[in-house]
């Protein structure tokens, strides 16, 4: 079948069957997407012209990052039809159907051990996305294929770097759980997850 074999480039294996059972059974609409820089995925509701669920991802995860960013909008789906626009986005509500989606596939060990482990983890204190979990984003890194981008954990005070591809900036320093960071065009103060990825300047040590 096309669909399945469409979804077995972006999904591992064991994930193809249960996702497009979801996708068949709620009538989700799923869109394979550009790499966007702000989000992995997103859900949108049926529209007055849109009689279908909506659910986008970003064509470049890797299949585990793929298939649990996946889930995470699932979640919202589910927590839509139940609860509407009732409760709070990242709420108990949608944590309780996140968790529900995911439980079965640790029953099963269908990840990889160390994703296994992690994935267990991240259940027990469910973040609103998973570059809010940096363990669980740091482990999902391993499987990304050929790249290795540069993340702000990896920058030193003074360095400087594009982020969004031209807005520049200059690394100040490391506050408790981000890091502290300077626009250069405006002089604004911006704080940073650890593990965004940023490219820099001038391609050296990003001093000059």
């Amino acid at each position: 079948m096309k669909e399945k074999e469409i979804l077995a480039t972006y999904l591992p294996e064991a994930m193809v069957d249960p996702v497009f059972a979801w996708i068949v059974r709620h009538q989700i609409h799923l869109k394979i997407t550009r790499s966007r820089v702000s989000k992995l995925g997103d859900y949108r509701p049926p529209q007055s012209r849109q009689a279908y669920h909506s659910i986008s991802i970003n064509h470049d995860l890797n299949p585990y990052a793929f298939f649990i960013t996946f889930v995470h909008e699932l979640a919202h789906l589910l927590t839509h039809k139940q609860y509407g626009r009732e409760v709070q986005a990242h709420g108990r509500e949608w944590k309780a159907n996140y968790s529900k989606l995911m439980k079965p596939f640790l029953e099963k060990n269908v990840f990889p051990a160390d994703l296994q482990r992690t994935v267990y983890h991240h259940l027990r204190n469910i973040k609103a996305s998973s570059y809010a979990d940096a363990e669980l984003t740091r482990m999902l890194m391993m499987f990304d294929v050929g790249k290795r981008e540069t993340l702000v954990e990896d920058l030193k005070p003074g360095d400087r770097f594009f982020f969004r591809d031209n807005r520049k900036f200059q690394m100040i320093g490391k506050l408790r759980k981000r890091y502290k960071c300077i626009e250069l065009d405006n002089q604004r103060i911006f704080l940073f997850q650890p593990l965004t990825p940023v490219k820099i300047l001038n391609g050296g040590d990003g001093k000059s």
